[in-house]
C-alpha cells in the first residue's frame, strides 16, 4: 500500500514549511488494528502494538538522507523491530510526532497481517518519501 499523509498532518507540514512553527522528532510506530490507512485519521484512529518485546522507535533527523532530483526523496536507514515472544498481528506502521503525538502517515503492509508469534521474530521497515 501507499504511505498516506493525513489531512491534519497536512496542516503541521505546511507550518513547518513555512517555518511558522518548529518541527518535531519524529516516532515510527506498529499498529495492530486492522486499519486502512484513510486521510481523515489522527493518531487514536491507531492501536499501537504491545507485547512480544515490542518498542516504539525514535527517528533521527539527521540520519535522513535527502537525494535532490526529479523526483527528489528521503530516505531513512532501515529499522527492524526484533520480538521475544507473541504480539500477534501487525498491520502496518505510523509515524507521530514525538512531542505532541500527531500523526503525521501511516502506511499498511501490502502482505498485512504480519503475525508476531516467536523470539527473534522480526518486522523490517524503510521508510521513503518521494516529492515530485
Amino acid at each position: 500500500m501507499t504511505l498516506l499523509v493525513a489531512n491534519s498532518s497536512e496542516v503541521i507540514i505546511m507550518e513547518n514549511f513555512l517555518n511558522k512553527t518548529a518541527p518535531q522528532d519524529l516516532v515510527l510506530r506498529l499498529y495492530s488494528s486492522d486499519t486502512t490507512p484513510s486521510e481523515t485519521d489522527t493518531e487514536a484512529t491507531y492501536t499501537e502494538t504491545t507485547g512480544g518485546g515490542y518498542v516504539q522507535q525514535a527517528l533521527t533527523a539527521s540520519s535522513w538522507t535527502v537525494t535532490p532530483g526529479n523526483p527528489t526523496t528521503a530516505a531513512y536507514p532501515e529499522a527492524t523491530f526484533t520480538f521475544t515472544g507473541a504480539a500477534g498481528n501487525v498491520y502496518g506502521y505510523y509515524v507521530v510526532q514525538s512531542i505532541s503525538g500527531a500523526l503525521m502517515w501511516a502506511e499498511r503492509f501490502t502482505n498485512a497481517p504480519l503475525n508476531i508469534q516467536n523470539n527473534g521474530d522480526e518486522i523490517r521497515i524503510t521508510l521513503q518519501i518521494t516529492l515530485e
